[in-house]
């Protein structure tokens, strides 16, 4: 969560430099066709009209500049850009004023401001903006028309009031229209780019951890395999020697020892294998929510966690999938039990399974726990990385390559103190019967 949080301020950081310099580009060619405009014409430079418009382009540099002091200490870039984006909206409006209002040629700079809006305020922002166009380019022709202002115009004829109110009312109608078009719009894109790059950046995420975990499988296949071996050999040296040394007591504990430690590495040698390459297994295709619901209430029955850990379950039913359940005995096992260990004292897990529209069955675990460092979150997939004073560090590995041998990946979000949600997606299949 903190994570996408940091993501979109750096897009709002990165964006609002953008539009700081655009604005500051579009300043500069504005003046450069009002000088045009001036030596085009026999106007003279003192006149009210280009007066004002040059003071406007002064204002619009100076407010440009007062931007840039503030950026590097304004911290709530949004507010910031809201601040910036809602003057925007005045300008423009002064913009059409001093150039001919009803008839000027820059109402369109209305809709400019719309989009980067929804680019930086996303759609309730950008709603509020397209709001505010309207209501200020209503304002001003209506003024314009009933003779309260009087714009500064090239041509007297243009004058809204010289036009039939409808004619008016249409136009008025047709921008204010134009302005929520383009905003619900603009949202439509911008919320297909955010989505699109994020699921691109989190891709990316899978792939290097594919990667990273394919080395290191190899690596740990070759140990475990040269490992193997040799420890069943040393078990069953020490099981014939302990058979000669019952009638020593302290012997007999040493040997019990070599052979619990023994034990303890094989186990950890076959973790390596089942990281490095997920035995095939024998698939078979059965109920996915009632085979989850005996592997939850089997995990109920552990001492160990039956009268700490509650466990609510949301399983939809008749979603049928085609895997080895020994897989998926693996898979919910271990992340239940990271669950679990993740809740100091008592807590709540939640496991979830529903049916999703693309003929896919979404499994959820959720945990009210500690929850998860940011500077930890990207590292909890790696070989050997752990956080328990107890553990190989390799659950969370071996559920990946296992879900990875279904065409399937492991996402997680998690908040420090909020706990952490654990995803997975399998696919589904018709039912048998």
């Amino acid at each position: 969560m903190r994570k996408t949080i940091e993501i979109h301020e750096n897009d709002i950081y990165k964006r609002l430099k953008w539009l700081m310099f655009c604005r500051v580009l579009f300043s500069t060619l504005l003046l450069g066709s009002t000088i045009v405009l001036q030596l085009g014409t026999t106007r003279s430079s003192l006149d009210r009209p280009l007066l004002i418009l040059y003071g406007l382009i002064a204002g619009i540099f100076i407010l440009s500049f007062c931007y840039t002091i503030l950026f590097y200490r304004i911290k709530n870039m949004q507010r910031f850009a809201s601040i910036q984006i809602g003057l925007d909206t005045v300008i423009v409006s002064c913009i059409i004023f001093v150039t001919g209002c009803f008839s000027s040629i820059f109402s369109f700079l209305y809709l400019v401001v719309i989009i980067y809006s929804s680019m930086l305020l996303f759609r309730k922002g950008s709603m509020i903006i397209a709001a505010l166009c309207a209501i200020q380019y209503g304002i001003i022709v209506d003024l314009e028309y009933y003779g309260i202002i009087t714009p500064f115009l090239l041509k007297d004829s243009l004058v809204a009031a010289n036009y039939p109110w409808s004619q008016v009312l249409y136009k008025v109608l047709i921008t204010i229209i134009a302005c929520f078009a383009v905003t619900l719009l603009s949202n439509l894109l911008a919320e297909q780019t955010r989505k699109t790059k994020k699921e691109l950046t989190a891709m990316q995420e899978r792939v290097k951890r594919f990667e990273k975990m394919a080395a290191m499988g190899e690596i740990a296949a070759g140990m475990a395999h040269e490992i193997k071996n040799p420890l069943a050999s040393i078990s069953g040296s020490i099981q014939l020697l302990r058979e000669d040394m019952r009638d020593n007591p302290y012997q007999d504990r040493l040997m019990r020892i070599i052979l619990r430690e023994a034990d303890r590495l094989s186990s950890l040698v076959n973790d390596f294998l089942m990281f490095s390459r997920p035995p095939a297994g024998k698939t078979e295709i059965f109920e996915l929510g009632k085979t989850m619901e005996d592997i939850v209430d089997l995990f109920n029955k552990d001492i160990k966690y039956s009268g700490r850990i509650s466990i609510l379950t949301d399983i939809t039913s008749g979603v049928w999938v085609k895997m080895d359940p020994v897989h998926l005995h693996q898979i919910l096992w271990n992340l239940l039990l990271n669950a679990s260990e993740a809740i100091e004292g008592s807590g709540h897990i939640k496991v979830r399974m529903s049916s999703l529209r693309n003929k896919y069955a979404l499994v959820e675990i959720n945990d009210d726990g500690c929850g998860i460092p940011d500077e930890i979150i990207r590292s909890i997939f790696d070989p050997f990385f752990t956080t328990k004073p107890r553990g190989t560090g390799l659950g969370l590995s071996i559920v990946h390559n296992i879900l990875k041998s279904y065409d399937s990946w492991l996402d997680v979000e998690s908040s420090v103190k909020d706990g952490s949600a654990f995803t997975f997606k399998l696919k589904q299949i018709d039912s048998p019967t």
